[in-house]
């Protein structure tokens, strides 16, 4: 019996067949046409067929390596894997230098996450084989799996450089430099797969992702739709092309991809929230409640159906967030951690913060925290910033470019190599302003970017990670009942957990005449993205409208379609549509100046307004909001305790839409509230920023005298100083 295929597999496939089988009907003991036979049963998918066979090869020739080589290969494929990993010892102990068997052993190992068994196997197969380029596909295989990205990459190199004509080793390849964020050479490597396989639809979906971290969206989709056109039914293009779609802000479009995906492959990841949040995004809220529903079952089972921020918008749920954080943070922990655990750095005068965002620009993140940066005390701290998101060069941008001793562009860099240099530059506590946010990058801190790592500012909700220390916070967005939800040491601000940039300018007074807004009509607004506006707000809304005659509700513009299904929603209330305003996005000095023309802010809930309840106070605008249960519920009730207006805040539906329709009906009520915010916005600590810096200074100095101590983190509270100093 030989490795090779013998004279038996001449021709066709049925044609070798035709020829085992008129062998054993002369000798039913011949052992190369039923082994040969055994392997093309295995091919037509007749697998139990062929083990039946293979079983007698082995049975009549105990001492053949070969039998039992493809005898575990068979037993393999029926998941029976301590036998099969049997067959293969006995084919390595009857023949130590058959590479294949080495090979084949190392595959199964790979299977049962035996990684370093695996390995080895690999290894042993490749010393007596040098030139086995499968052996270093499969190499490559184990070590992507590890995410020891720099050896899978060469592993896949190596395997390229013996067999150019190995498609899967360019894909692999190019999947790896994904990773590794080296976009354009695994755009080349997904090219050179398809110049060997011009048929390989999963290449060009790979290469449309490729495409789409480089921006360059149109090519991605076109490439998505090559893939399509190859195989209609690749259920990750489909969701690919409505995540470019989505980008492209073309969101109709991007709802069919989805839904399309949801025909053919209904449990995939992220797949139903991505659905959902598109839905919410042009307010199509038709199903949704039934399939929010659906989402929160899939979640309580352990899958990972949305990206935790899409949850916070559609379920007010601490225990569920929690829950969706914990199965995303597990996707970014190494199973074997890249770089060795952080022992400590030398004590260093000035503790050195690390600040990682991909919006150091125009973003809501940087208006909020600008004014921090530059008021850090650099005698005591020593600031870098880490950025990964686009280099645009704005007026922001420039601002915080000298805001810290150090800023440093970390786009081309994989997660490993951030928290690499992070170490180099012996950052003490690593702040993560993204956490589950759109570019955000855990992976950094997955890999311990430093001693202590925060999570801060950017994702209100816990981050289910065992590499965040701790997140910053106040009593009232964590209160003691929703603590167990939160992985994190939790560090309570004395005031709010939000900071203000009090140099924020407001533009010049624009009439509401050129706003399009009733020169007399009480206006009410919402600058809220729209997939935070649900039919349960949007219902207590109406009401309000129909209870105060002659007002309006004016909503941010984010899309055509939101504000078509927003009007015919209105309609269907009753409500003239003509008294919904859509507002365009503008510079944010003149979005604060037309705030001014507001007459009252109506919040959102589960997700309430952030940055943009900050907007409205810092104008003048009061807002009006309903506190819920989680931390992004709780958000806008914070920033009112802080500036003096808790009557406000409301906990019930009723409550909220009978305090709306008084503050439209009573003027002097309003205009008390407003005199109130007025004389507040100066006096309190919501945007007093100097105050705010020296408060979350004590914190990190907390966090890094406990660390230098030996002492584990811990809860704890930031005593109030009496002010800014």
């Amino acid at each position: 019996m030989q490795r090779a295929a013998s004279a038996f597999a001449v021709g066709d496939f049925r044609k070798s067949e035709e020829l085992c089988k008129a062998a054993l009907s002369m000798r039913s003991d011949h052992l190369e046409a039923l082994s040969l036979l055994g392997i093309l049963n295995a091919r037509a998918g007749r697998v139990e067929e062929a083990a039946v066979l293979l079983a007698r090869v082995v049975q009549a020739a105990p001492i053949n390596a070969v039998a039992h080589n493809n005898y575990g290969n068979i037993l393999r494929d029926l998941r029976r894997f301590d036998a099969a990993l049997a067959s293969y010892d006995r084919a390595v102990k009857l023949e130590p230098a058959y590479a294949e068997a080495h090979h084949n052993r190392g595959r199964l190992l790979s299977e049962l996450n035996r990684a370093d068994e695996a390995l080895s196997s690999y290894d042993s197969a490749l010393k007596l084989k040098p030139n086995y380029a499968e052996a270093y596909y499969s190499r490559g295989v184990l070590l992507h799996e590890l995410k020891r990205l720099e050896e899978a990459a060469a592993n896949y190199q190596q395997a390229i450089a013996i067999n150019p004509q190995l498609a899967d080793s360019h894909y692999n390849l190019g999947n790896v430099l994904r990773d590794l964020r080296r976009y354009a050479e695994a755009r080349q490597s997904y090219d050179n797969a398809l110049a060997v396989k011009p048929g390989f639809a999963q290449a060009y979906n790979n290469r449309g992702n490729v495409l789409q971290e480089l921006g360059r969206y149109e090519d991605a989709l076109r490439s998505y739709e090559h893939a399509l056109a190859i195989n209609p039914d690749l259920a990750e293009a489909h969701i690919n092309s409505g995540n470019v779609l989505q980008e492209l802000k073309r969101p109709d479009e991007a709802l069919g991809s989805y839904r399309r995906a949801l025909r053919l492959k209904p449990g995939s990841e992220l797949l139903l929230g991505g659905y959902l949040h598109t839905k919410t995004l042009i307010c199509d809220w038709s199903g949704v409640e039934g399939e929010t529903a659906e989402l929160h079952r899939r979640i309580a089972q352990g899958r990972l159906a949305a990206w935790p921020l899409t949850v916070l918008a559609l379920i007010d749920d601490p225990a569920l967030h929690r829950q969706i954080a914990e199965l995303s943070a597990k996707g970014d922990d190494p199973v074997n951690r890249l770089l060795p655990p952080i022992i400590g750095h030398a004590h260093h005068d000035k503790i050195r913060i690390g600040y990682y965002s991909a919006d150091y620009c125009n973003h809501a993140t940087a208006y909020l925290a600008a004014g921090l940066f530059e008021c850090h005390d650099r005698a005591a701290f020593h600031l870098v910033a880490f950025s990964f998101g686009p280099d645009k060069r704005d007026a922001m941008r420039d601002r915080l470019s000298t805001a810290f001793d150090q800023f440093i562009d970390v786009r081309a860099k994989s997660d490993r190599e951030v928290a690499q240099l992070s170490r180099n530059l012996e950052i003490d506590i690593a702040v993560d302003l993204k956490g589950f946010t759109r570019d955000a990058r855990p992976g950094i801190f997955a890999q311990r970017a430093a001693p202590i790592q925060v999570s801060y500012l950017g994702y209100p909700g816990t981050m289910g990670a065992r590499y965040i220390d701790y997140i910053i916070a106040d009593e009232t967005v964590i209160p003691a009942k929703s603590r167990p939800h939160f992985t994190e040491k939790v560090v309570y601000m004395p005031d709010s957990y939000q900071i203000n940039d009090e140099k924020r300018e407001i533009g010049e007074a624009v009439s509401r005449l050129s706003l399009g807004l009733p020169v007399s009509a009480f206006v009410f607004c919402c600058f809220n993205s729209c997939y935070k506006i649900t039919s349960s707000v949007f219902d207590c809304w109406m009401r309000i409208l129909t209870r105060t005659p002659g007002s309006v509700l004016w909503l941010l513009g984010d899309n055509a379609t939101a504000a078509t299904n927003l009007r015919k929603a209105a309609e269907a209330h009753g409500v003239d549509s003509r008294r919904l305003i859509f507002a365009p996005h503008i510079p944010v000095a003149q979005h604060l100046a037309r705030l001014r023309a507001a007459d009252l802010f109506i919040d959102t809930l589960p997700y309430n307004a952030h940055t943009t309840a900050s907007d409205a106070l810092w104008a003048g605008v009061p807002v009006l909001t309903r506190c819920g249960e989680s931390f992004a519920a709780r958000v806008a009730a914070s920033l009112l305790i802080n500036i003096g207006l808790q009557e406000l805040i409301t906990t019930t539906e009723a409550q909220y839409e009978e305090m709306a329709v008084r503050l439209a009906r009573q003027p002097s009520l309003l205009a008390e509230v407003k005199s109130k915010l007025v004389k507040n916005r100066r006096t309190s600590p919501l945007f007093d920023t100097k105050r705010f810096c020296r408060h979350i200074e004590d914190a990190y100095t907390q966090m890094y005298s406990r660390f230098c101590a030996g002492m584990d983190a811990e809860d704890f509270r930031v005593q109030k100083r009496k002010q800014a100093q």
